[in-house]
């Protein structure tokens, strides 16, 4: 731990200079107000810092639905001129998020309205990029080919948005963009899909299924990459690696979890679920598997009759209890037979 005496004498030293100072106080409170409380190897996870986090969340949230109502009402007012009146908007609500941001995010360093901010700049970029490019009358005869180039640039949009202000949530939000650029341009070519189980049936007809399995594994290479390159998870990179597993957990457990209950497959997919499981302890990352779970529980019940369902359910929710009580040393005893596969210094190290 770095002492306010150890910062002061540093500075006085000429070792380092008041705003360097500064950024490091900065660094080891954010750090600490997430990892503070934690057990050894618990992954840290935050959304609120404090209460007033929440109360500007809420402000926020309030600030937007009236600028949204008070441009409505304008574009029913003069229809005619939507482009003009979504792009003008669109540009006035960018440079203000911009500037709110410049001073929640960078200077007050908020972890809640980092979050809402990127959501309100990422609806707002893709308001404006559609007003611009996509065609209403294309797209009411089932033409979306031109909703790929809007989704396209609010990506770039939102690229540009986290290389300044480096807010890890942002990188979620790029990665479902991708995946409804992906889904869009399959749509547009194969159809729309006939229910939302589509997107994760690989029997289903149409591309759906494969394209969210192909887009999963590219969110989980780009997760790994990111978690990968911090171990300890001290830095921002590691939650952006959060935010990612979230994004391809369910894209890549529930398309072949699905796949084989529809197929009634159930000793195969317990053995599919194991494996993730397996995955989810050597990289350490609880949040990769209860979010895939999570959707496949909520699946369980359109798949399996009552009974079977119940069933299916109660047994996850024991396996997840008892994994979360033994995750440190099942986690430990599965890298310990590992060591000569996987590159551990690359790995959260083990804390059993």
């Amino acid at each position: 731990m770095i002492s306010a005496d150890d910062l002061r004498a540093a500075v006085g030293s000429g070792l380092l200079s008041e705003a360097q100072a500064a950024s490091l106080k900065a660094l080891s409170d954010s750090r600490r107000g997430a990892r503070e409380d934690l057990a050894p190897g618990d992954e840290p996870f935050e959304l609120f810092k404090g209460f007033n986090e929440i109360f500007i969340v809420i402000g926020l949230i309030i600030l937007c639905s009236g600028w949204i109502t008070m441009n409505s009402v304008a574009l029913a007012a003069d229809f005619g001129n939507y482009k003009t009146h979504l792009m003008g908007a669109a540009g006035i609500g960018a440079v203000f998020l911009w500037g709110v941001s410049e001073y929640f995010i960078r200077h007050r360093r908020m972890v809640g309205p980092a979050i809402a901010l990127s959501i309100m700049f990422a609806g707002n970029a893709l308001a404006g990029f559609a007003a611009w490019r996509a065609q209403p009358f294309m797209i009411a005869q089932n033409d979306y080919s031109s909703l790929p180039i809007a989704l396209g640039l609010s990506i770039v949009a939102l690229a540009i948005y986290w290389i300044r202000f480096r807010v890890p949530f942002t990188m979620a939000l790029m990665a479902l963009g991708l995946f409804a650029v992906a889904l869009i341009i399959g749509a547009d070519r194969a159809g729309v899909p006939s229910g939302f189980a589509d997107l994760f049936r690989l029997s289903a007809q149409g591309p759906f299924a494969w394209i969210t399995l192909a887009v999963g594994l590219a969110v989980f290479a780009m997760a790994m990459a990111f978690d990968l390159s911090d171990p300890h998870r001290v830095t921002r990179r590691s939650a952006q690696g959060f935010w990612l597993h979230v994004v391809a957990a369910p894209a890549l457990v529930n398309t072949i979890a699905l796949s084989l209950m529809e197929r009634s497959q159930d000793t195969l997919l317990v053995v599919v679920l194991l494996f993730f499981a397996l995955v989810a302890i050597v990289i350490d990352r609880r949040s990769f598997l209860i979010t895939a779970i999570g959707y496949i529980v909520a699946l369980a019940s359109t798949v399996f009759d009552g009974e079977s369902a119940g069933l299916f359910v109660l047994g996850l929710g024991l396996f997840l209890v008892a994994l979360g009580a033994f995750w440190a040393r099942i986690r430990a005893a599965l890298l310990s037979l590992l060591s000569g596969v996987l590159p551990l210094h690359r790995l959260p190290p083990s804390h059993q």
